[in-house]
């Protein structure tokens, strides 16, 4: 049994319960000073965020906030700046309770909990459908109370998202929330505030075509630390925890998730660390994403271009059943975070790449096991080419990827130009050196053009180039990595430098060269 020091509280691991953490001696960081601005700013609020990033924690903030439980916040922020005299009635909705792929699994979610709000506030039950029974709380509340009314609702696109599998149940879905929330709108005199969170921002003309008057806080960098943990929250709150873990670590497996305003780290995996001990991808662990990886694969998006996906403000903020955009979805569902923004115009465009450590090898490595379809092979893979990159085996690197190529089931190459026959080849070198979490570098600028991937390991540099042949190895990807004095970069090092040309068959499929040359 481990005793924790004097200083050190409790990890709130799971909880998401606001006077659980208050009550019980657990680490809180505290967003009541950001929760004062909201209520003080406006009215009704959208905020995104991906999961386990604390949206279920900040709604219950929220709800002990408004219901005036004084005792909870002494200490914190907002306390000597709100009234506490004034008790408002808060309808609280979670749609994070069920699974919505079946067609009558929403209504019956949404019912329950309208019968239970109804039981809660003595409201005669009168209306049978979920928007009439919606609104008739807020009338009746309202009007037995004397007091505006707060709506709270968390994971409003569940019901969505779990149905995407299954398009026609998730359109159902849609177009029944989208009449539910639209009493928002139809009710505004009797409400307080409102507030809404969920994974993904959908477009307001599929789901708030009735609630435009939601202010959107996704991007706004006054609320970028709303959810999840600043450096100043890891090296004042968490303090007691550092002892023992490398500080530029944390940062690297965990920091960088950016919405236009200073970044942060995700609360799950702080936690877990803290508690294990050690470096490990928890947050992703925690839900695999089939339905992403299979979209990634139908629409041939080379594992190479994720670092570096460009997208625009209109293209994050479109998302529907029928339209989901790429960059929307790794973006919202934070697999990628915004690295650097451009204005062009009136247009805001936004580099996408990966948010940290944790991300970036773990995504490549579910992309791998896609192709696979043998974890254990892709795990003795793996670690093979660990070690024959610790020793520069080359020959053994050449044979390793030959074999891998040659399991790859016939039907992934079917349709695909050179060039995608290109980056699809390129991709696969990339992810299994991604998985291992190595440096690499893709599309590597130089005065004479773009090295195709760098891989920095073992204070040493290998640089490569990938070409596709019709027929025989032809000896042009090493030729190119002479020709244009590719490693002329890296010289300043120190370090060894190899040059590696890898050739593919367009009719084999598989490696037919692998050149390497000392630079």
């Amino acid at each position: 049994m481990t005793l924790m020091s004097p200083k050190q509280k409790k990890l709130p691991i799971g909880i998401q319960t606001f006077s659980e953490i208050r009550q019980n001696n657990y680490y809180y960081v505290d967003k009541s000073n950001l929760a004062l601005s909201l209520v003080q700013n406006g009215k009704h609020y959208f905020l995104s965020r991906p999961r386990r990033f604390g949206k279920s924690l900040l709604l219950d903030t929220l709800k002990e906030l408004f219901e005036g439980n004084e005792q909870l916040f002494r200490g914190l922020a907002v306390h000597e700046h709100w009234d506490w005299s004034v008790h408002y009635p808060v309808l609280h909705f979670s749609f994070g309770r069920k699974n919505y792929s079946q067609s009558q699994s929403l209504e019956e979610s949404l019912h329950q909990q309208l019968t239970q709000l109804e039981r809660d506030f003595g409201v005669e039950r009168t209306f049978n459908d979920a928007g009439g029974r919606f609104a008739d709380l807020l009338e009746t509340i309202s009007a037995k109370t004397q007091s505006p009314i707060v709506v709270l609702i968390d994971e409003y696109d569940k019901p969505i998202l779990d149905a995407l599998y299954y398009p026609e149940v998730a359109r159902l879905n849609r177009d029944f929330l989208r009449g539910f929330y639209a009493t928002i709108k139809d009710y505004d005199a009797h409400i307080k505030f409102s507030f809404l969170t969920g994974v993904s921002k959908f477009s307001k003309v599929s789901l708030f075509s009735g609630l435009n008057n939601l202010y959107d806080i996704t991007l706004d960098p006054n609320y970028s630390t709303l959810c999840g943990y600043t450096d100043l929250d890891i090296d004042q709150i968490f303090a007691p925890e550092l002892e023992g873990l490398d500080r530029q670590e944390i940062r690297e497996w965990y920091n960088g998730y950016n919405w236009l305003g200073e970044g942060v780290y995700n609360p799950f995996d702080i936690l877990q660390l803290f508690k294990r001990r050690e470096f490990s991808n928890y947050w992703f662990e925690t839900g695999t994403p089939t339905f992403l990886v299979n979209l990634l694969f139908q629409r041939q998006i080379p594992t190479l271009q994720l670092d570096n996906l460009l997208s625009s403000s209109t293209m994050l903020s479109s998302f529907d059943v029928e339209d989901i955009a790429t960059e929307a979805l790794l973006f919202q569902t934070g697999y990628l975070t915004i690295k650097n923004t451009r204005k062009a115009g009136s247009q805001t465009f936004y580099q996408l790449g990966y948010p940290n450590r944790e991300v970036y090898q773990s995504l490549n490595e579910s992309l791998l096991s896609t192709l696979t379809h043998d974890r254990s092979a892709q795990t003795r893979q793996t670690l093979r080419l660990y070690e024959l990159l610790l020793v520069n085996d080359f020959q053994g690197l050449k044979q390793l990827f030959h074999s891998f190529f040659a399991s790859i089931p016939y039907a992934w190459y079917t349709n695909n130009t050179i060039q995608q026959f290109e980056g699809f080849y390129a991709s696969v070198f990339y992810s299994y050196f991604a998985a291992l979490g190595l440096d690499v570098i893709v599309e590597d600028m130089t005065n004479l053009g773009r090295i195709d991937m760098t891989l920095k390991f073992n204070s040493q540099v290998y640089i490569f180039e990938f070409k596709v042949v019709e027929i025989v190895p032809e000896g042009h990807a090493l030729q190119q990595l002479q020709d244009r004095s590719y490693a002329d970069k890296y010289r300043s090092l120190g370090q060894p430098i190899y040059l590696i040309g890898v050739e593919f068959s367009k009719d084999s499929r598989n490696l037919v060269a692998f050149a390497v040359e000392t630079a």
